[in-house]
């Protein structure tokens, strides 16, 4: 069966985006972008801050409510069906909640050919992009650079810490044929 889905996970600022900029590039086919952050961006202002929705904490701790993880399963739900409707999808996400958070993902995403790749770099080079970035919360690199890791099972992991996007992207496209 062809891969349908592709989930790259890793911590803030590991490379995940950069390297789904390079799939899309070298994959053959049209392969749709879909990360977390454009998720969270997508997210009405009020739920910034709010217990109900998603906080962040001054050392880059991430808390989400009731109201977040609502809208996040259907968010979810909505990715799926674009990939059983015939659209490959690249999925960018940062598995907090570990094994969690990808048991979400395989109850979705059942009966497709998923791709599960973990994305390290290492704590020090993750922490460096996360301050030359200047959107992120100082702290979060190195607070989900392993947790998100812990449990979670890959077909593949890549390290960006000395390996650049392109060759990352590269490997996953190699598997994903």
């Amino acid at each position: 069966m062809t891969v349908q889905v592709i989930v790259l996970n890793g911590g803030s600022s590991s490379g995940k985006s950069g390297i789904t900029r390079c799939l899309q590039a070298i994959l053959p086919e049209p392969w749709l972008a879909v990360g977390v952050d454009s998720f969270v961006e997508s997210m009405p202002a009020s739920m910034e801050g709010s217990a109900a929705g998603i906080e962040f904490g001054p050392d880059g701790e991430v808390s989400v409510g009731s109201e977040f993880m609502r809208l996040e399963a259907a968010w979810r739900e909505g990715v799926a069906a674009m990939a059983r409707a015939g659209a490959r999808i690249v999925i960018d996400d940062v598995f907090l909640g570990g094994p969690s958070s990808q048991r979400r993902w395989e109850k979705v995403l059942s009966g497709l050919e998923v791709l599960w790749v973990g994305v390290r770099c290492d704590v020090a080079v993750a922490e460096g992009r996360e301050v030359a970035r200047g959107d992120r919360v100082r702290g979060m690199a190195a607070l989900q650079a392993e947790v998100v890791h812990e449990d979670v099972h890959y077909d593949l992991e890549v390290d960006t810490t000395r390996t650049e996007a392109m060759e990352c992207a590269r490997a996953i496209a190699a598997r994903a044929r």
